[in-house]
């Protein structure tokens, strides 16, 4: 979306799975979220897939996984470190921007999800870009948000005018039914799912009343 806007030249994507300590329900190992990335992105020239956050002990939260990133990036770029927290990325280094659906902003609002210092490190010092996504109205929850008003510049708002409304929740919940899901995951994809028998009804209960990680890691932080 930035390259066609000519915002920016975008010179690369990375994709993070997150760690299998997350907690979420139904979320499976994070060796096979991997394998089907890099399946799904085989014909990618410029979107890569990163393990570091899911070889990571514990859950990781984001703004520590933009800090690692943004440290590699920092030094391909001949830069001996990465600046500190509360500095903005040096202008001669690519940007790092985390990408998200316009969903996600309403998670900056659920209690103890989010530490405040890292929602202004990830949105202050890195900027969000946030894709519309169905009648969700992301200007209203930047509106009804101090810190993210604060921050207004630094989160771009991109307008998917072709809607896809292909849902990864919808998709799982088709595989748990045994409904066909040709044509909206990738074949190598769908024959992986199958091959080692994920998202079943079985799978869906892992973590089943386990709290998120980030709510009791937050509660022991604080």
């Amino acid at each position: 979306f930035f390259h066609l806007a000519g915002l920016y030249r975008v010179v690369g994507g990375i994709v993070s799975p997150v760690g299998d300590g997350y907690g979420k329900q139904g979320l499976v190992a994070s060796k096979h979220r991997l394998a089907m990335a890099r399946l799904a992105l085989q014909s990618s020239d410029w979107v890569s897939v990163d393990d570091w956050e899911s070889r990571q002990v514990d859950w990781t939260e984001t703004a520590v996984t933009m800090r690692y990133h943004y440290g590699r990036i920092d030094a391909q770029y001949h830069h001996s470190k990465a600046p500190p927290t509360n500095e903005r990325p040096a202008s001669d280094v690519p940007q790092l921007k985390l990408l998200c659906g316009a969903d996600f902003l309403d998670t900056f609002k659920v209690p103890g999800l989010w530490r405040d210092d890292h929602v202004e490190e990830v949105v202050g010092r890195f900027g969000l870009v946030c894709v519309s996504r169905g009648s969700l109205q992301p200007d209203r929850a930047i509106h009804e948000s101090d810190l993210l008003s604060r921050h207004r510049q630094s989160i771009f708002l991109v307008r998917e005018w072709v809607h896809n409304e292909i849902s990864a929740t919808e998709i799982r919940r088709a595989l748990r039914r045994g409904h066909s899901v040709k044509y909206l995951l990738p074949d190598s994809v769908i024959d992986y799912i199958r091959e080692h028998n994920l998202y079943t009804q079985d799978s869906e209960m892992k973590n089943k009343d386990v709290k998120l990680r980030p709510l009791t890691k937050q509660a022991i932080q604080d």
